[in-house]
This record gives C-alpha cells, structure tokens and sequence, in this order.
C-alpha cells in the first residue's frame, strides 16, 4: 500500500502531501531484517550516518496509517470515547480513531470508525493536518478529521473494544484538553487543530 495521500482529493487537507519521504536519504541502509511479523511489524536495520558513523536501528516501518475523528452533533455536542487501553492498564478518553483497510480512503474510513464507535452519520466533514505520532520508533502517520452536524444512533463495536460513548458540551471537551484530562497524544492534537474550525463557525 502506498503512504502517500489520494492526490487532488478534495477530501485532504492542504499539508497531507508532505508527509512522505524525503527524496534524498542522509542515512545509508546497509541491511535490513525483520525483527516482529505481524500487524505491528518491528524492523532492525543496519545504517550509516553522514559522518560515517554505523549503528542499528529498531522501528517501525513507514506506511501504517489510521484516521481520528472528532464527531460535533447537530446540537453543538462532542462526542468522545473512553477506551480501556491494554498496555496502559487504564481508560482513556479519546477521539474516534481507527486503521486504514486496503482500498480505502481516509474520508471513508473515518466515517466508517465514527459509526462504529460512536454511532454517528452524516454530516460535514473537514480535514486537519496531518501528523506523525511517534517520529523516532514508528512510521505511521495520523490523518484526523472534524465532522460536523453529525446525528447518533446504534454502535457496532468489535468484540475486542471496551468502549463507552461520552457526549458533553464543546466548552467542556476544551476544558478537558487545557486542563490536561485528555492523556491520549493524537487526540489532544485532533482537538487542538480542530479549535480554529469550531470558533470560526461559532460553534465554541
């Protein structure tokens, strides 16, 4: 699958075609293996630096890429989730995220994980910067998006997700975010860049 945006979609926001490869590589790759197969594939690669330096390296591999949503309803509302995180032995509040499948656009797929999490439909929909999540191990890239107007109704959750729908006022999502209670990195940064949106429409 390609990392790269679907060029000239109308559905992408502005800084999503930069988040590729650099053309030219300061960093050599002498030899490559794979550490971990799986859906969180772990590489190991042998490189050399520009000052010729050599040294291993472990991550993961560019082309991963998942899509987060903020969901606003009809009458002003945000909708979260509180999600059990495994690694974390905790709950956390978030956005609306989810992977990327085959064959899908990122505007879809959003839509799809917002129904499914949180139940909701329709509405507009408008793309934010995109964002890498953790530049120095991994190679995934994060692509969020706002979606206004949005009406509730039946979740589908997978079996494996312990999720709970939280609907509460704008002012008191944005309470939440200043005040340091929103611990999940990619969602902070979703509801940030989704501010500039919300006050323009006056909606916070």
């Amino acid at each position: 699958m390609s990392d790269r945006p679907e060029s000239g979609s109308a559905d992408m926001h502005p800084n999503w075609p930069a988040l590729v490869e650099d053309t030219a590589q300061p960093w050599e790759t002498l030899s490559t293996r794979l550490m971990f197969e799986g859906m969180r594939a772990i590489s190991e690669d042998h490189v050399r630096l520009p000052s010729g330096v050599e040294t291993t390296y472990q991550y993961r591999r560019r082309g991963p890429r998942a899509v987060f949503a903020l969901p606003v309803t009809t009458d002003g509302q945000a909708v979260l989730i509180r999600q059990y995180r495994y690694p974390l032995r905790a709950t956390v509040t978030e956005v609306v995220a989810g992977g990327v499948e085959a064959g899908e656009s990122f505007l879809l797929a959003a839509q799809r994980e917002v129904a499914e999490e949180v139940g909701g439909r329709g509405g507009e929909w408008v793309a934010l910067p995109g964002f890498y999540p953790q530049p120095s191990i991994s190679g995934v890239v994060f692509y969020p998006f706002l979606a206004l107007g949005v009406t509730l109704g039946d979740m589908a959750h997978e079996d494996t997700e312990t999720i709970e729908r939280v609907i509460l006022p704008l002012p008191e999502a944005y309470r939440m975010l200043e005040a340091g209670e929103i611990h999940d990195g990619p969602s902070s940064l979703t509801l940030f860049h989704a501010r500039r949106v919300l006050e323009a429409r006056g909606l916070l």
